[in-house]
């Protein structure tokens, strides 16, 4: 941190950037001390799991969390007794100690002991392990700041479709999208919630078509009702924490025959619930974590569906190394009978996830379920897979499955049913009677 303050500060570009420090954050005294060497912002972690109750048991991809945070086992989950304001009130504690410190230095704001380290003290004996941290910038050159650029107008048009589901005249809407529109998806949610509820989005949907190229967590925690589909790419953590939505990546047939990567890494992180389709491939680190939703997406990087305690993932193309691991529930399909299938099961984590055979019941919903990745992005991939008379996929399940292959898909095909009849008659295709915003 230390480092990059003082590199930042020699180069003139200080102002333009704003540096973040984690890991073993828990107190006043820490996020002082962050600031002081240079961080203007501080993210937590383990602190604020401790705050709803973790226990730090550290089986966290077993399934078997004793307080029942991370776990799918619905007896060890009844255990739960979190709620948002404990983390509410732990972060709210914490300001208040980092405004006492403050006003002990005589400090009004974290910005008057921005990298001010002659403020620190070392330890007795840790002088010289510290030296170079505390060492004064001598003479910095004048610092510059970008001129702030207004990145919210996409956030404010969003909001404008909960003004039509508020009076009932919903449509399909068009956006041009650019990498500088982030999070786009979790501040639409979050103004539904808090305006008019999830029911209503969930009874009528609203279908919102993205041109261009998507800033980072592109359709993070989208909410059940919402469709979003984007025709071009995304950065990583599309569909993060994704509860309920329905996104579409595609960049037409050309991309998906070439294997083009649509999406960046550690996309679907956490999810528990919602529809992702990728006609391309993605990064590393796909649907870790995931815990319900559905992904179908034509080629991933390594560490694939690693710690997945739930939900289907159905990969059309090549893995990365290292698929599976820590996998305790869930099902991902692998390509068979070619290459592809040679060097899937070399890169497979072995010592949590195994190979079988589809059943009868399973090729159906596989089926169904390229169905609706054809319709959504056109894939040629999926359209090849239709024309076999079986289709060519591999089952990778855990060692120890949690519960039967029926008890996994249930869920699965329970809420593509409901969005099938929720959209069964509406008009898919977006008309150019709305303009592409800017």
């Amino acid at each position: 941190m230390r480092d990059a303050h003082t590199a930042l500060v020699r180069a003139g570009l200080r102002a333009r950037v704003r540096l973040r420090v984690d890991g073993g954050l828990k107190f006043a005294r820490d996020v002082v001390v962050a600031a002081l060497l240079g961080a203007e912002e501080f993210g937590f972690g383990t602190a604020a799991l401790l705050a709803i109750g973790c226990v730090m048991a550290r089986q966290c991809h077993l399934n078997t969390c004793p307080v029942g945070i991370a776990t799918q086992d619905e007896t060890l989950r009844a255990r739960f007794a979190g709620n948002p304001e404990m983390v509410e009130t732990f972060f709210r504690a914490l300001a208040a100690d980092v405004r006492q410190m403050l006003a002990t230095m005589g400090a009004g704001s974290i910005d008057e002991v921005l990298g001010a380290v002659d403020r620190l003290r070392p330890r007795s004996g840790a002088e010289q392990s510290v030296k170079s941290l505390l060492r004064p910038i001598l003479e910095p050159p004048p610092q510059f700041s970008c001129p702030h650029e207004d990145s919210s107008a996409l956030h404010i048009e969003l909001n404008r479709i909960v003004d039509d589901l508020e009076s009932l005249s919903l449509r399909p809407y068009r956006f041009s999208i650019t990498n500088e529109d982030r999070a786009v998806g979790a501040h639409f949610s979050g103004e539904v919630l808090r305006r008019i509820g999830s029911s209503t989005l969930e009874m009528t949907g609203v279908d919102c078509e993205f041109v261009g190229t998507a800033g980072q967590s592109f359709g993070a925690f989208l909410i059940s009702g919402a469709n979003f589909r984007l025709t071009g790419e995304a950065n990583d953590y599309v569909g993060k924490g994704l509860c309920g939505g329905s996104i579409a990546i595609t960049a037409q047939a050309e991309a998906s025959e070439r294997g083009d990567v649509l999406v960046g890494n550690t996309v679907l992180y956490g999810a528990t619930s919602g529809e992702l389709f990728v006609a391309g491939r993605a990064g590393e680190r796909f649907a870790v974590r995931n815990s319900g939703a559905l992904a179908v997406v034509e080629g991933v990087g390594r560490h694939g569906c690693e710690y997945m305690t739930a939900g289907v993932v159905v990969i059309l193309g090549p893995a990365g190394g290292n698929l599976g691991a820590g996998m305790t529930g869930g099902l991902a399909y692998l390509l068979c009978g070619d290459a592809a299938d040679r060097m899937n099961q070399a890169q497979m984590n072995r010592d949590s996830v195994r190979f079988s055979t589809l059943e009868p019941h399973e090729e159906q919903s596989l089926r169904r379920i390229l169905r609706r990745h054809l319709q959504l992005t056109g894939s040629p991939r999926a359209a090849g897979l239709l024309s076999c008379s079986a289709l060519p996929l591999l089952r990778v399940e855990p060692v120890m499955p949690p519960c039967s292959i029926e008890d996994t898909w249930a869920p699965i095909l329970s809420r593509l049913a409901a969005e099938e009849a929720r959209s069964y008659g509406r008009e898919k295709l977006l008309t150019s009677e709305r303009p592409v915003v800017q």
